[in-house]
């Protein structure tokens, strides 16, 4: 059976690998596809592109959409985009800049609880890709303000820790449309992860079908085998193909690996064709 990963991050993004060392992994992995889905940036892009023609790894264009449900982050991924589309890089760039004014805020939260931190500190650090919380961890790893990752999200920047501040509201619909726009598949990441009751999820998933959804994230490292089931029947029940993903970041999730998550993940080639069709 032919693999594929349809949910992975760069160092464009908020992973730790290089696009090319990435598709490298994928191919030493036995991957036939793989999607780059960086948060809010194309800018690996071409990089895994030359890499994928080179290593005879198919690399689907994607991207990862934050945007805000109901005061919580949810993920729209965005795959078969065409990164080229001016429109699409244009509002790309209002998104980006709707993150920017969101990290310069969380840099004087965290001065104003005894972090040294600036903008030039974290773009020497993390230069030439998209902030996300995870570079913040990153950065109170490495200044000895946490002894772990996992540490600094309940202690400084997790939702309800005192350097956090809210996305400005990019809203899942916007994603969507964005993609449709551009003829890509619009996803719905992980729909496991936001805590929401069965009730409210069937809500979302309504939502989004009716906005434009193409596809539930129904294959994730870390759903269990009944919370696998739940997002298939969801999935079914609202008319949305399947699509999966590892969601590997490198170092930044240790515990994720390209291809399998937690060890056990297997997507095969043939959900890439279904989400084509």
């Amino acid at each position: 059976m032919e693999l594929i990963d349809l949910h992975v991050h760069s160092n464009a993004s908020d992973g730790t690998l290089s696009p090319t060392q990435v598709v490298e992994l994928a191919r030493r992995q036995g991957l036939r596809a793989m999607a780059l889905t960086d948060h809010d940036t194309l800018e690996g892009l071409p990089e895994a592109l030359a890499a994928g023609k080179a290593l005879g790894v198919e690399v689907v264009c994607g991207i990862e959409f934050s945007t805000s449900y109901q005061g919580r982050d949810v993920h729209i991924l965005g795959l078969e985009l065409n990164p080229q589309d001016a429109h699409f890089r244009e509002t790309l760039k209002e998104f980006q800049d709707s993150r920017d004014r969101r990290n310069l805020a969380i840099i004087g939260r965290l001065r104003e609880h005894g972090v040294s931190i600036s903008w030039e500190a974290m773009a020497e650090a993390f230069p030439d890709c998209v902030w996300t919380r995870a570079h913040f961890a990153r950065y109170l790893l490495e200044q000895g303000y946490v002894s772990s990752i996992k540490e600094a999200f309940p202690r400084y920047i997790g939702d309800r820790a005192p350097c956090f501040v809210p996305r400005e509201k990019v809203t899942p619909y916007q994603a969507i449309r964005l993609i449709q726009e551009n003829g890509g598949i619009a996803v719905l990441a992980h729909p496991m992860l936001y805590q929401l009751g069965l009730e409210q999820l069937r809500l979302l998933f309504s939502r989004l079908r009716d906005a434009g959804l193409d596809a539930v994230e129904v294959l994730y490292s870390t759903n269990s085998r009944e919370e696998e089931r739940l997002s298939r029947q969801l999935a079914k029940d609202y008319g949305l193909k399947i699509s999966g993903g590892s969601d590997f970041h490198g170092a930044n999730k240790p515990e994720i690996q390209l291809g399998c998550g937690k060890g056990n993940l297997k997507i095969p080639y043939t959900v890439l064709e279904n989400l084509r069709k």
